[in-house]
C-alpha cells in the first residue's frame, strides 16, 4: 500500500527549497533537551553513588522529573508554536534550556540532605524550559517544508539524536574523568549554545506560497483536525497507547544500559562505544524508516521494525556479555529507537494534518516523554531490589511487540482533512 502523492511542481524542489532549515533543525534536535539529559545521566550514576552514597534510584529520579514535566508541558509549547510561530519559541527555549543545564554544576559539594534536592530542583527547572528545543517545536516546521518526501526529511531532522548519542556520551565520559561531573554540566551546556546561532540565522517557517500544496485547501489555509477531534478518534488513542509502550520499554534499557554493561564486565569507555554504536542505529533507523515511510504505508514499515528491540532485551540478559553482542544490542535498540521517533511526528501530520499539529504532536509526544521518564527509575529499583535487570527486560521484551503490533490498526492515511477554522492562528505563516 503505497501512500506517495503523485509528483507535482511544488513538492519536487521540497529539498532544493528547505536544506538550510532541515541543516538547522539537525543541529537543534541534537543538542536540544531530547537527546542531552538522556545521554549525559548515565554516566553520572558511579561519581553521584560515589560522593554522595545515593542510590541508583535516587541517582535517576532527575531524568524522571525532567521528563514529565517536559510531558505535560509539551502540548503548551506545541500550542505556542501553533499560535505563536516555531522560531520564536525553539530559540528562547534552546538559550534558557542551555542555561538550566549548565547551572545544574552549581550543586552544592557538601553531602547534605538537602544537597539532593537541590539537584533535583535543578532539574526541574530543565524540564519546566527545555521542551521547546525538542521535535515537538522543530517537526511543525519541517512538516510545513515538506510532503511528498516528507518521511525522509523527518528522518533526517531526527538524525540529530543519533549525532547526540554518538558524540555526546564520549565527551561527558571524558569530562566526567577529566575535570568531574560538575564540570560535564557546564560543558554540555554549550550543545544548545551553539545550535542557538546556528538556528537564528537559519532556521524559519515558510511563507505560504513555499508550503507543498498538499498541505493547504484550496483558499491556501492549513487543513488538519482539531485536537477535540484527534481525542475522539481512536487512532489517536492507538498511536498514544503505542507509543507509551515503547518508550516504557526503551526508555529504561537506555538509561541504565551503562550500568547493565558494567554489571557484565564491560569498562566504561567500553560502554561509551556501545551507547555511540546505539547512535549509530538510531542515525540509520531514522533514514531507513524515513525513505520507508515515504513508499509503503506506515504499519509495514513501523511494526517489523520496532520488534528489534525485543531482540536487544533478549540479548542483555545474563551475568555476563561479549562485546560483539552487546554491540548488536545497543544497534537495534538504537534502530527501533529512531523508527518510534519518526513515526510520532509522521503519524500525527498524516493521520491529523498540519492545522493544529503541534497540539496533537504535544499530546501524542505526552506518553513519549512520561513512560521514557519513569521507565528508568522502574529498571533502577527492579535492580536496586533483586540486584538483577532480568525480570524487567523479560517484561519489555512484551512490550515492544505488543507495541509495534497495535500500529497495524491504524488503517489508510486520510485524505479529507477540513480547511483550518477561522480562529485558527496563521502567525506561524510568516517567518519570524
Amino acid at each position: 500500500m503505497s501512500s506517495s502523492p503523485a509528483p507535482d511542481a511544488a513538492t519536487s524542489g521540497e529539498f532544493s527549497k528547505g536544506w538550510t532549515v532541515l541543516f538547522a533543525g539537525v543541529i537543534g534536535v541534537m543538542c536540544g533537551a531530547s537527546p542531552i539529559p538522556y545521554n549525559v545521566i548515565g554516566f553520572t550514576a558511579e561519581p553521584l553513588k560515589a560522593e554522595f552514597g545515593w542510590s541508583q534510584t535516587q541517582v535517576l529520579v532527575p531524568i524522571t522529573l525532567f521528563g514529565v514535566i517536559a510531558s505535560f508541558l509539551a502540548p503548551v509549547f506545541g500550542w505556542m508554536a501553533d499560535r505563536y510561530g516555531v522560531r520564536p519559541v525553539a530559540l528562547w527555549s534552546l538559550a534558557a534550556f542551555a542555561f538550566a543545564f549548565a547551572a545544574i554544576a552549581l550543586t552544592p559539594t557538601a553531602n547534605e540532605p538537602e544537597t539532593l534536592y537541590i539537584y533535583y530542583g535543578f532539574w526541574v527547572v530543565v524540564g519546566l524550559v527545555g521542551i521547546g528545543s525538542t521535535p515537538v517545536t522543530w517537526s511543525r516546521a519541517i512538516n510545513l517544508w515538506f510532503f511528498k518526501h516528507r518521511g525522509l526529511a523527518l528522518g533526517i531532522l531526527l538524525m540529530g539524536t543519533s549525532i547526540a548519542a554518538m558524540v555526546v556520551p564520549k565527551f561527558a565520559v571524558f569530562v566526567i574523568e577529566t575535570y568531574g561531573w560538575r564540570s560535564m554540566f557546564a560543558a554540555v551546556a554549550l550543545f544548545p549554545a551553539v545550535a542557538l546561532v546556528v538556528a537564528f540565522f537559519l532556521f524559519r517557517e515558510p511563507r505560504p506560497e513555499e508550503r507543498p500544496s498538499a498541505i493547504e485547501s484550496a483558499s491556501g489555509r492549513l487543513t488538519g483536525v482539531t485536537l477535540g477531534s484527534a481525542l475522539t478518534n481512536y487512532r489517536f488513542w492507538v498511536i498514544w497507547v503505542s507509543i507509551g509502550l515503547i518508550a516504557a520499554a526503551f526508555g529504561g534499557a537506555f538509561i541504565n544500559m551503562p550500568t547493565m554493561l558494567r554489571l557484565r564486565g564491560v569498562e566504561a569507555q567500553t560502554a561509551a562505544t556501545v551507547m555511540g554504536i546505539l547512535g549509530i542505529g538510531i542515525f540509520v533507523g531514522r533514514l531507513a524508516t524515513g525513505a520507508l515511510l515515504d513508499r509503503f504505508w506506515q504499519g509495514f514499515v513501523a511494526f517489523p521494525l520496532l520488534c528489534l528491540p525485543a531482540i536487544s532485551a533478549w540479548l542483555l540478559l545474563g551475568d555476563s556479555l561479549a562485546f560483539p553482542a552487546a554491540a548488536l544490542a545497543g544497534f537495534l535498540l538504537g534502530f527501533a529507537a529512531g523508527a518510534e521517533s519518526d513515526l510520532i511526528a509522521y503519524l500525527t501530520g498524516r493521520y491529523f494534518g498540519m492545522a493544529n499539529y503541534g497540539k496533537i504532536y504535544g499530546m501524542l509526544y505526552m506518553p513519549f516523554g512520561l513512560f521514557s521518564a519513569a521507565s528508568p527509575v522502574i529498571y533502577a529499583q527492579v535492580y536496586d531490589r533483586t540486584g538483577s535487570y532480568d525480570p524487567i527486560l523479560e517484561i519489555s521484551i512484551f512490550m515492544f511487540i505488543a507495541g509495534g503490533a497495535l500500529l497495524l490498526l491504524l488503517g489508510r492515511y486520510p485524505t479529507d482533512f477540513p480547511e483550518a477554522e477561522d480562529d485558527t492562528p496563521e502567525a506561524t505563516m510568516e517567518p519570524a
